[in-house]
């Protein structure tokens, strides 16, 4: 495990005591010859536009991998200069937006599939189905279904077996259930739209993702947790009465001695998804004995990028971290 500083490991100690617990079938390709800088500021939400693609990167957008009656895309961000017959290791992208919104190509989305790609992994971010009626698990088999796809599809793109999987708040969720319900026969899409290509991921980064439905818990301002436990927007049924599918939801109950590497990040100042729900879930890694980080960054809140929260760049180096992670799992059989 990754060694964390000492004001770090005294706030997760106390937490802990405190909570009680190629490129055919896209519709177009963006690339960009000019010189860029590796770090280029990313606009403001409020104001995005999804730019040119910086020099390194092949971005495919709206690239379909579900069946025709589907509209939901995937956007694929490729390495521009990689040797002839070469495989890269790829990456699933898992946006967020509360189950119900965001966008597989927002700001945070083309932060990571374009440094991705400049690594030299092929990214693949992907919409998944937003709407009430159903939503929940097609959405987790969509997201199966990006990983398969990617497989199926491993000649035309260049891609090797090794796939890994990335996502933030709702898509930090959704990419842990990709990745610790590999197998689960009640959460395995069905075998018609890829037959015979496995989802198995062999490693999971996650971004403030909800690791626990059960015990997620409001904050004060600060992004203290005060106790009181929140509903989901995931599961029509309430607490009492769907208590059952609430943890059928909640990666931490999946995870064993055969879970994936897993890196979280999690800011100590987040209202959004309490700072407890990456704790508990390093501490169920820690038990089983899977190799795992995790990066606590004091004053930060929710839905930063590899780099930044708020247009302010992050505490610590998150963009190294996370690619020095995927490397570890990914690039090393």
């Amino acid at each position: 495990m990754r060694t964390m500083s000492s004001l770090t490991q005294s706030l997760v100690a106390s937490f802990l005591m405190w909570g009680a617990t190629l490129f055919a079938g896209a519709s177009s390709a963006v690339t960009n010859q000019q010189t860029t800088t590796p770090r280029s500021p990313i606009p403001k939400k409020s104001t995005w536009k999804f730019p040119p693609a910086p020099e390194g990167v092949i971005i495919l957008r709206d690239v379909s991998y579900l069946p025709a009656h589907r509209r939901e895309k995937l956007d694929l961000y490729l390495p521009a200069h990689r040797p002839a017959n070469t495989r890269s290791p790829a990456v699933v992208i898992i946006h967020g937006g509360g189950w119900s919104g965001g966008d597989k190509s927002s700001a945070r989305e083309f932060n990571i599939g374009t440094v991705l790609a400049r690594e030299g992994y092929v990214g693949a971010s992907v919409e998944y189905l937003k709407e009430d009626h159903g939503r929940w698990p097609t959405n987790l088999y969509d997201c199966k279904n990006a990983v398969r796809f990617l497989r199926a599809n491993a000649a035309r793109y260049g891609i090797s077996d090794r796939i890994g999987v990335i996502g933030g708040s709702a898509g930090g969720h959704l990419a842990l259930m990709v990745a610790y319900t590999y197998g689960v026969p009640e959460l395995t899409p069905p075998d018609d739209v890829y037959p015979g290509c496995s989802d198995q991921v062999y490693a999971c980064v996650n971004f403030y993702g909800i690791t626990d439905l059960l015990t997620r818990q409001s904050t004060d301002p600060d992004g203290t947790p005060n106790g009181q436990l929140r509903d989901t927007a995931l599961i029509k049924a309430p607490r009492a009465s769907g208590a059952k599918e609430w943890e059928k939801a909640s990666p931490v109950y999946y995870v064993n001695s055969s879970t994936p590497p897993t890196l979280s990040v999690h800011g100590l100042a987040d209202t959004t998804v309490d700072r407890l729900q990456a704790i508990t879930l390093d501490r169920a890694l820690t038990q089983a004995g899977v190799p795992h980080e995790l990066l606590l960054l004091e004053g930060i809140g929710h839905t930063f990028d590899l780099d930044s929260w708020k247009r302010n760049p992050l505490p610590r180096d998150v963009r190294s971290a996370v690619i020095r992670f995927f490397d570890r799992h990914l690039k090393t059989p």
